[in-house]
């Protein structure tokens, strides 16, 4: 529902401000002139922006957003009087949210189900979890709980970023630079030895041919390199499935203590936070961010509905796992060793990542070492047989 801003009079004369939900222009001032307003200026505002941009700028607030939310509520502060000082200190978008947010539950709805009409700021397990806290009437305990587990995630992706700055950052200075030897400064060099009647090193011979190749058709690596980038994304969108079944088979175990990590650490936020199993294992099957896991948790799913045990229900985990989660289910105590495992999945996840960047460093030294080195030996090589021949 769009979200009109106005500015005008109130009873007494004064100038006042604000915004309101309407499905339209002319409902939007009867809404106003309703709260004893003469509207002077109203306005539409868009929502937001549906574009990757906007939506990673929503999220990243969205910690913020509820931790503040859980504090005014277990302060004793009415929800509506929350959402509407919430909504005062904020800017832009997220201010338009919360206003029509606000105007959805004035008008009877729940929180619930008025940030279900925001399914790109607020995922479903956070709609389920605000849903669970409506119904238990620990509404506030629940926002504290969701504030925690959405600024661990952020962490999460943080330390993946940070850990990935250094390596990208030398693939792009050593590909500009390399790029740049052998359009400009090796075709220099080798143009002394193209003109010599002296029989060339194969190793030479190679690198003019190289150096050739990179000058006549740069536009046509461009163009390979541009229409990779275009079917891997074709292939991301229309074949996720090919791309998530690969990154399971990492070599290096990365991903899959990832996708163990946020199953865990969902599973066990949803069951503290009082959803039903089986709507905690759907919602936490999108929460994994792999297809094929989704799949494997969806079709647990249907067993358990049917009466299955959840420990023999997983195919595809690993069997630390599905052990954890079958003593969690005889003692009756599963979010718990799912929040113990959880954490032990997020320190190896830790002790992964920064081994495999501790391996990708050298290597891309390494690499780059005898590229210079080839280049280097292809130079002088022909030099040291003209000294020969001097003498």
């Amino acid at each position: 529902m769009p979200v009109f801003k106005y500015r005008g009079y109130n009873e007494a004369g004064a100038e006042v401000s604000g915004a309101i939900d309407a499905e339209n222009l002319r409902e939007a001032i009867v809404k106003i002139k309703e709260r004893g307003i003469f509207p002077g200026k109203v306005s539409e505002e868009a929502a937001y922006r549906r574009g990757v941009l906007s939506r990673r700028s929503l999220t990243s607030l969205l910690p913020e957003v509820t931790r503040r939310l859980s504090t005014l509520l277990s302060s004793g502060v009415p929800l509506i009087d929350a959402l509407n000082a919430l909504s005062s200190e904020q800017k832009g978008v997220w201010r338009n949210i919360l206003v029509d947010i606000k105007e959805r539950v004035s008008g009877g709805a729940s929180l619930s189900r008025a940030m279900q009409s925001y399914p790109d700021v607020f995922p479903d397990f956070y709609t389920g979890m605000v849903s669970a806290g409506e119904s238990s009437g620990e509404l506030s305990s629940v926002l504290n709980t969701l504030s925690d587990f959405l600024e661990t995630q952020m962490n999460t992706r943080g330390k993946i970023r940070t850990a990935l700055i250094y390596p990208v950052f030398m693939v792009i200075v050593s590909a500009i630079v390399l790029s740049f030897l052998f359009i400009f400064v090796v075709p220099k060099i080798t143009r002394i030895f193209e003109d010599s009647a002296q029989g060339l090193p194969a190793i030479t011979i190679l690198l003019i041919y190289i150096s050739n190749a990179f000058r006549r058709y740069w536009w046509l690596m461009a163009l390979l390199l541009i229409a990779f980038a275009g079917i891997y994304r074709l292939i991301r969108e229309r074949r996720k499935d090919l791309i998530d079944r690969i990154l399971l088979k990492d070599p290096t175990g990365i991903m899959m203590t990832l996708y163990m990590l946020r199953f865990t650490t969902t599973m066990s936020l949803l069951l503290h936070g009082g959803v039903p199993m089986l709507n905690a294992l759907r919602l936490t099957s999108k929460a994994t961010g792999n297809l094929i896991m989704e799949r494997r948790i969806m079709s647990a799913y249907e067993l358990v509905s049917q009466g299955a045990r959840l420990s023999s229900s997983l195919e595809g985990f690993p069997p630390t796992v599905l052990q954890v989660i079958s003593t969690g289910e005889r003692s009756g105590r599963l979010p718990e060793v799912l929040s113990r495992l959880a954490l032990s999945y997020e320190r190896e996840f830790d002790r992964r990542l920064q081994k495999a960047i501790g391996l990708l460093e050298p290597s891309l030294i390494l690499v780059m070492g005898f590229i210079v080195g080839f280049i280097v030996l292809a130079v002088l090589l022909p030099i040291f047989e003209l000294n020969q021949l001097i003498r």
